[in-house]
Formats: C-alpha cells, structure tokens, sequence
C-alpha cells in the first residue's frame, strides 16, 4: 500500500498524490470505507488515477459516485470510461445534463476549430442530476451542493465542513474559469458566485485547476470588481451587460455633436 498523502482531513488530489501533473484537478473524498471522486480529467490519465487509488488500497468498488463539476472536456473526457471501470453513477448539475449525454462539442469546449483544439468525447448518461441545497453523503461525511453559475451554466461548488470544493470558480492567483459566450457564461452570474464564496464561512477552496489555498478575501474582492468592470466591456461580446462607448457615441450622433478629437 503507498501512503496516503491527504491535502486537508480526508481529501486526497490525484495530481498531488502521484507528485507530477496530471491535468485537472482530482478529488478523492474518504467516507472511511467507501469514497466519491469530484472530477475525473483526460482518458490518457484515467490509467494512473487508477493505479493511484489502487495503491492507496482503496477497491475500485467502494467509488459511490462521480461527479462533475461541470461539463468541460477536460474535466469529463474520461468519465464515460470511468463509469465502466468503477461501475458508480455520474453526478452532474441539471444544466449539465445535455452536454454530458449528447458530448456537445460546444457546450463541453471539446472542439475549437480556430486554435486546432479537438477532444475525443464519449456521451455519457447522468445517473443523478444534482441541483443546489441538495446533500452528498460518502461514509461519515456531507457534502453540501452549490449550484454557482457563472463560468458554466451548470457549474457546482460543493462544501464540506470548512472545505469548499471550488471548481473553475476561482484559483489562487485571482483568475477565473474562461468567460465565453458559446460556453454559457454569464457575467453577472459570476459575481453572485464569487460573491457567495467570498461570504461564506469556508476556510479554504480546493479549485479544479492550481494548488488548493486558504481563502482570501481581499483577493476574490478585487476579482469580483474585475469581473464588475466586464460588465461594460466590449472585450467580452454578448456575455457583456452593455458598451457605454456605443450610447454616447448615438446620442452625439442624433444631437449633431462632433468626436472631440
């Protein structure tokens, strides 16, 4: 048996677990007996969590389920894969479901023709769709399900204790999961999300990508009136609430007022 090497009380991270980088972010929950993965990333790299959490002397059998965070491509690729060789149900937010069980392309950013991006993608079948205030029980702990919109329309938070399973809302660095249109994004979703996270008694955020880190308020506010200001950008297209620019611009147009140049 290789040694368990737990980030905070009973939180394992595939990546920090096999001491090389594996790609997103994997979390083993330990209930005691049995256990639930958040996340499970790339196929190429299912064989090696496989062989991590063998090695930890945990059975394959005793996964109760795993969940998707959202549908990223990165996030889920392996999980069609995964449902077959840990035979545990997938979990995924309601808004997640189509995206999930048809592999849209979009939808999952699997396919993105103008950087030559394209992941292989399985459709996989939801076995239980979650939605916020629901509970995840694995042994003796309780996870709490967040629905935070805002990167994806489907995007979860889950909270254990003073733990805050955070997925592509927010990473050490102050950055954000990507903000695009096509992907389902919404601005002022974000905000609400980032928000809630700021507000909330949790002590430390374990992110879909980057280390986990203890949490920063002073950091997630300066991210928020980073996101505030996207409100008002052109730089984000249609996932913009306004452009300003645009309204001065008409109204010096229809008053006969010249660009002061």
């Amino acid at each position: 048996m290789k040694g368990r090497r737990y980030i905070l009380p009973r939180v394992i991270e595939m990546n920090f677990q096999a001491g090389q980088r594996l790609g997103v972010n994997v979390y083993l929950v330990d209930g005691g007996r049995d256990y639930i993965l958040i996340d499970i990333g790339f196929e190429d790299t299912l064989g090696e969590i496989v062989d991590l959490i063998r090695g930890m002397d945990y059975s394959l059998s005793n996964c109760r389920m795993i969940i998707a965070t959202h549908a990223d491509a990165d996030h889920i690729q392996a999980m069609a894969r995964a449902k077959e060789v840990f035979k545990a149900p997938v979990a995924a937010h309601t808004d997640c479901v189509r995206a999930l069980e048809t592999a849209d392309p979009i939808l999952t950013f699997s396919v993105i023709k103008a950087q030559e991006i394209e992941i292989p993608l399985r459709a996989v079948k939801v076995d239980k769709a979650l939605s916020e205030g629901d509970e995840i029980e694995v042994g003796d702990q309780k996870l709490a399900v967040w629905h935070t919109p805002g990167h994806a329309a489907g995007q979860l938070a889950l909270k254990m204790g003073g733990v805050l399973f955070s997925g592509d809302n927010i990473y050490k660095d102050g950055s954000v999961g990507v903000i695009d249109a096509h992907h389902g994004s919404d601005i002022p979703k974000f905000i609400a999300s980032l928000e809630r996270i700021r507000d909330d008694d949790s002590s430390f955020l374990l992110p879909s990508h980057g280390p986990a880190f203890r949490k920063d308020k002073a950091m997630l506010e300066r991210t928020i009136a980073r996101l505030r200001s996207y409100l008002t950008m052109a730089d984000f297209g249609t996932c913009a609430t306004g452009w300003p620019l645009l309204d001065e611009w008409e109204n010096d147009v229809i008053s006969g007022r010249l660009p002061s140049l």
